[in-house]
This record gives C-alpha cells, sequence and structure tokens, in this order.
C-alpha cells in the first residue's frame, strides 16, 4: 500500500520540544508507510505532502518576534498555507489538545484558525469526554514512563509541588492563597515553571512573601529538573480553573506520584482507568480543607504505580497511519481501504 506523506504543524523536535510531539514523531517515524515533514513555510507552501496534521495550530501563525511587521508577515504565510489547502483539497487531521480557540488569539488569528478548523477532515481526541464537530478517534495521550528517566529524589514529607508553564487559568495564584491558610507548619509548597508574564509572576510572589514554607522557581524546567521536582512531592497539586487535558498530570502518573486536580468527568475516568489513591479531586475554588483532605488521601496505602498500560506508545504510529489514509478516503484524493479502530491505544 502506498505510504503517506503528513506535514506536521510542528518543526524538528528540539530539546525543549513538547516530549508528547518528540515522541509521536518518533512513533510516526518506525511506522512503515509513514514519512514525517516537520513544518517550515518552504515545506508548507512549496513542498509534497498528502495529510497535513495539526496539533496547536496557533504555532503555525507565531508572534513574529515583537515588531507587527513580523506578526503580519507570518498571517500572511498562513493565509496562503490555506489558499493552498483549500485549493489542493488536502485533507487536514487536527489532535484536538484544547477544545477551545486562545485566549490571547487576536482577531486576524482568530479569523485564520476557524480557517484551519474548517479545513480539518478528521479530529483526533485524547479522551472519549471531547465534544467536537465532525468525524473524530480517539487515541489516549500516550504516558511518559520511557521519556523522563532522570534520578528521582525520595518524597519529602509534606512537600507539595506544582510544575509546567504558569498561566492564568492555571490557578496557580489560588493555590498559593489556599496554601497559605493550611494552618500546618511542616507542609512546604513549590511552584516550578516558567510564567506567562512578569506581571503573573510578580503576583504570585506577592501572594507567597512572608510564608517561607513556600518556594518559587520561574524558569524554564529541564526534564531532570522537573523529574527531581515532582518525585520530591508527597502531592503533586494542578489547581487548573480549567482543565481537559493535560500532559502534566499523566508526567507526574508516569514517575509514580499521586496529584490533586479538578473535579472533572475526564479526571473521573482517568481516576478509574489508573486505579485507586492516584488521583484526587477539589470542586469549585481550590482550599485549604481540600488540600489537607487530598494529602491524608495520598497517604494512605495504593498499588506501587498507577495502571497505565492504556498509554503505551507501540501503536501510536499505526493509528496515526490508519487515520491519515481514513481522512485521505474521506477527501476524495486516494482510495484507501484501511479504517481506524473507534479507540486506539497510543
Amino acid at each position: 500500500m502506498t505510504g503517506v506523506r503528513v506535514l506536521t504543524s510542528h518543526r524538528e523536535p528540539g530539546p525543549t520540544t513538547n516530549p508528547y510531539i518528540t515522541m509521536l514523531t518518533t512513533a510516526l517515524r518506525r511506522t512503515p508507510g509513514v514519512e514525517v515533514v516537520t513544518f517550515s513555510y518552504r515545506a508548507a507552501l512549496l513542498g509534497r505532502y498528502d495529510v497535513v496534521h495539526l496539533h496547536w495550530p496557533e504555532t503555525i501563525l507565531g508572534q513574529g518576534g515583537r515588531r507587527r511587521s513580523g506578526r503580519l508577515v507570518r498571517w500572511v504565510l498562513a493565509a496562503l498555507l490555506l489558499v493552498r489547502l483549500t485549493i489542493a483539497r488536502t485533507p487536514v487531521v487536527r489532535t484536538m489538545h484544547n477544545v477551545e480557540l486562545p485566549a490571547d488569539a487576536s482577531g486576524a488569528q482568530r479569523l485564520l484558525l476557524r480557517w484551519f478548523d474548517r479545513l480539518t477532515t478528521h479530529r483526533i481526541v485524547l479522551n472519549d469526554r471531547t465534544d467536537c464537530p465532525g468525524p473524530s478517534t480517539t487515541i489516549p495521550h500516550g504516558h511518559y514512563r520511557d521519556w523522563y528517566t532522570g534520578p528521582r529524589s525520595p518524597a519529602v514529607p509534606g512537600r507539595l509541588q506544582y510544575v509546567g508553564l504558569v498561566r492564568r487559568y492555571k490557578g496557580v495564584e489560588g493555590l498559593v492563597e489556599a496554601f497559605r491558610s493550611v494552618a500546618d507548619d511542616s507542609l512546604t509548597l513549590g511552584i516550578a515553571g516558567a510564567a506567562s508574564s512578569p506581571g503573573l509572576a510578580a503576583t504570585i510572589t506577592d501572594l507567597a512573601n512572608g510564608d517561607p514554607r513556600v518556594t518559587l522557581g520561574f524558569g524554564y524546567l529541564s526534564d531532570d529538573e522537573l523529574v527531581a521536582a515532582v518525585t520530591a512531592a508527597e502531592l503533586v497539586v494542578l489547581p487548573y480553573r480549567f482543565m481537559h487535558n493535560s500532559g502534566t498530570v499523566l508526567a507526574a502518573l508516569s514517575l509514580d506520584r499521586p496529584v490533586l486536580v479538578p473535579d472533572t468527568p475526564v479526571n473521573a475516568d482517568l481516576s478509574a482507568e489508573v486505579g485507586p489513591g492516584w488521583i484526587h479531586t477539589f470542586t469549585g475554588d481550590l482550599t485549604a480543607g481540600a488540600v489537607e483532605a487530598a494529602l491524608a488521601a495520598a497517604r494512605e496505602p495504593r498499588a506501587a504505580s498507577p495502571d497505565l498500560s492504556a498509554r503505551e506508545w507501540d501503536d501510536a504510529g499505526q493509528a496515526h497511519l490508519a487515520i491519515y489514509r481514513l481522512a485521505l478516503s474521506r477527501a476524495g484524493s486516494r482510495t484507501r481501504s484501511a479504517t481506524p479502530r473507534a479507540r486506539a491505544s497510543a
């Protein structure tokens, strides 16, 4: 059967690339029948490919540096790409990492992103709860057990830890406020990750001032630093105001650490999947009581590791290839007989 040449929406993976993208690219490249072309505007506008696979399409638009002229150049190039895809009827596959448009997208960016949406032939969802238009297939987000292999820290009694990018919607300010209301002086809280803006970092710093139990580390985390921070914790706290898919939850579970997350249907499903004692939840605004209750529950006996067997990477390439072929068939570009499973393991 003829192979499929796939243009991705990300550039060649590097040291700071999202590990999900790196692991998926590796899985695709070792899958017979798939040729991966990583993104550049030269490849996108002038190259040959059969299918486009989008992850975060806003990365194609970029920011173009600080100058408005740079942003405008990116938007014009994106519009030219969209014209090519429209005229050539190139099928577009989209992995739905997020269900909403970026909150900080400009009017022009929103227009272009909606154009990408209209061209999307098939969507890959990371959980069965994702509601999206048109045909879709679930391929669960793979685990990170083979990725985070750095030295582990012994768990520090009473240590709570937030890791990952610090953004407004992730509720880190509320976590610091809730923790400061915890009376137990034996507990400590660490915040580790790059802040989305100096203003947000300053706000969190002001909230933490005066409490020596809180340690702030705003900046990019290397893989080994993330492993050390997560494994030093008794409980990883991710106080998001909105959570649908979270690679950080899977990173913590891959490192055998329990998590406190918002009470959502997706997290309830994940709790049932990985086994008792690993997922702890809160409703509404995070409170000191919710933090203390989750830590107490996390200290109860549980299995040595969560069950992540449904999230192996071995079949990820084949699962994606089946979807690429289906998208080609639906777009009328080629005749393909393969169809994807309703639910595939990644």
